[in-house]
């Protein structure tokens, strides 16, 4: 008897640790809202109280000129004395160029020849990678704008009730690279809040974004428009 009501006590935690685990992962799985990031440096820009800045004119100088001096004439090159009846040599420049070719030793092209080994080609960069994506969305209809960040490989955040972001990936560029520039590969879904059938996200951007140019590689939505700004570690 007491064997047989433990097999039944084994049998009801593995199903409870079962369900547990698959309620854990449809958690994972569901969205959660964006909450905005805070921006300081923005908040500041956009004060309208804020007194410009005064920038001092600078006050322009004159030239300096003396009274009474002209500058001088260029000197006009003296016509050679030919005598009457004798002929005049031209030589070309072609004929100037053999000269000198003629008149350098070989040894003197030996040792205008590089001497030494050639130095290697340096190891390029390796772009560094971030666990957070920051994202810039904006609702054209109502003019709603927020920045949110969106963990790398964590749940998907929602925006605006409708529009979901999944981050693959956030790096940044390396040290030498000549432009600094953060990229993301996101997937964008499309998805309506609160109806009675949830149904799955259709899918309308997948791919890198990249904050250098937001115009090209961001999201361009009839009523929604999303950019990546930078990569947070």
């Amino acid at each position: 008897m007491s064997r047989n009501r433990l097999l039944l006590v084994g049998v009801a935690v593995a199903g409870l640790a079962v369900a547990g685990v698959g309620v854990t992962g449809a958690l994972m799985d569901l969205p959660q809202d964006a909450v905005p990031v805070q921006d300081p440096v923005g908040e500041k820009l956009r004060d309208t109280t804020r007194s410009p800045l005064q920038v001092p004119n600078p006050q322009p100088t004159q030239p300096s000129s003396t009274s009474g001096q002209t500058p001088p004439a260029p000197a006009q090159p003296a016509a050679p004395n030919a005598a009457p009846g004798t002929p005049v040599v031209v030589t070309t420049p072609e004929a100037e160029i053999a000269a000198v070719q003629e008149d350098v030793p070989p040894e003197a092209e030996a040792e205008e020849a590089p001497k030494g080994p050639i130095e290697p080609a340096p190891v390029p960069g390796r772009r560094q990678r971030r666990p957070i994506a920051v994202i810039q969305a904006i609702d054209k209809v109502t003019a709603e704008s927020m920045r949110f960040e969106v963990e790398v490989g964590g749940r998907p955040v929602r925006f605006n009730k409708t529009l979901i972001f999944s981050a693959r990936a956030c790096e940044v560029s390396a040290s030498d690279e000549q432009t600094e520039d953060a990229i993301a590969y996101l997937e964008v879904g499309v998805q309506p809040r609160g109806v009675a059938v949830p149904t799955e996200a259709r899918q309308i951007f997948k791919g890198w974004m990249f904050a250098s140019s937001p115009g090209v590689s961001g999201l361009q939505h009839p009523i929604y428009d999303a950019w990546v700004v930078g990569c947070k570690a």
